[in-house]
């Protein structure tokens, strides 16, 4: 399905991007060292999920035609009347003297309690998180927070042909509160379930793999277990749709279990670890009993042809509709904060600088 038709006037607004992963930690300029400390002991790192929101975000406002700065801080210093977009992590808000109307999220932080006189501290007018569990979870703090997620590249998460299909289920485990009780109680009989039936499987656990070898793995599998606790957006199960894969989750509900807020700082709920989710996503269930009954059903939705997963991302979340949307939210604060918007010219080689 192809993208709405979206009419940029190149005159518009022009976004003013920031992002960094990492900060310095001893002396200015460091990370850059530790960045090559480990790459040569680890080798190349593995994308991380706020540097791929960042970039899903470019490639989006690129197929749109709509320009951006990236960490053009002499501009941004020289232009306080302009909308500054923060997409990278809290150091940032202190990296700087912000006089800007601000634009804040979806990587800088997990609570409003992390800092909750920040609108206050700050010039922002608005905190974006990546899924709507989430914001009604930030709102009661910040009433100004709203959800983006960012979209998924359906070109480059495509299915593949049917005759490299050779694996029934790929296996997602991204347990991780409570590893030690879920593991027998849910993890083991899964897979003793599939091997029972003689079911082809193959396993990776988040955190451990490249996105090369989540790319293969889905090009050869049939249908997806994603077991996750909670999801702020998902892009994992969401590349996976993207991939025509439909998915069996695990959707437990229940509060949020962070450790470092609950129970005795958070109490809130229901969370979800699919968000963003209709019926041609594929099923879900919330214990082993649910996982026992939904599965003949899920297999069979599957082998008859039932769902339609990348319809669902066509439809929801690809680079050009929330590209568009993160747009849209910014020139919303650019108007109620009467700015003008006025043409400039974009540097080439944006990503010189970033950290």
């Amino acid at each position: 399905m192809p993208a709405k038709t979206f009419d940029y006037d190149p005159d518009d607004m022009i976004l003013n991007l920031f992002y960094e992963d990492k900060d310095d930690r001893w002396f200015p300029g460091d990370r850059h060292l530790r960045r090559m400390a480990r790459k040569m002991l680890f080798g190349e790192p593995r994308m991380s999920g706020q540097l791929r929101v960042f970039l899903n975000l470019c490639a989006g406002l690129d197929r749109l035609g709509i320009r951006y700065r990236v960490n053009d801080y002499s501009y941004i210093a020289q232009h306080p009347e302009e909308v500054a977009c923060i997409i990278g992590r809290a150091f940032l808000l202190d990296k700087f003297a912000w006089k800007n109307p601000i634009l804040l999220g979806v990587c800088a932080f997990n609570h409003p309690l992390d800092d909750p006189d920040l609108f206050k501290r700050l010039p922002v007018r608005k905190f974006l998180v990546p899924g709507p569990w989430y914001a009604d979870m930030y709102r009661p703090h910040w009433p100004d927070t709203e959800a983006w997620p960012v979209g998924i590249d359906t070109d480059l998460w495509a299915p593949s042909p049917p005759r490299g299909k050779t694996v029934d289920i790929l296996l997602y485990d991204k347990v991780s509160l409570n590893r030690e009780r879920h593991v027998p109680e849910l993890v083991e009989p899964v897979r003793a379930r599939l091997e029972s039936e003689g079911r082809t499987f193959t396993e990776l656990r988040y955190g451990s793999y490249k996105e090369e070898d989540y790319q293969a793995a889905l090009a050869r599998s049939r249908a997806m277990i994603f077991l996750c606790q909670n999801e702020s957006q998902g892009i994992a199960y969401q590349q996976a749709l993207s991939c025509g894969v439909p998915v069996l989750a695990w959707d437990p509900g229940g509060p949020w279990r962070d450790p470092d807020y609950y129970p005795h700082r958070v109490q809130f709920g229901p969370v979800s670890s699919v968000p963003y989710w209709d019926d041609r996503c594929g099923l879900k269930f919330t214990d082993r009993a649910g996982f026992e009954n939904r599965w003949t059903d899920f297999w069979a939705g599957c082998a008859a042809g039932k769902f339609d997963p990348r319809g669902y991302i066509l439809d929801n979340l690809t680079l050009e509709q929330r590209a568009l949307q993160y747009y849209e939210i910014a020139r919303s604060i650019a108007r109620q904060s009467r700015v003008p918007i006025a043409p400039d010219v974009l540097v080439d080689g944006w990503l010189t600088g970033m950290g």
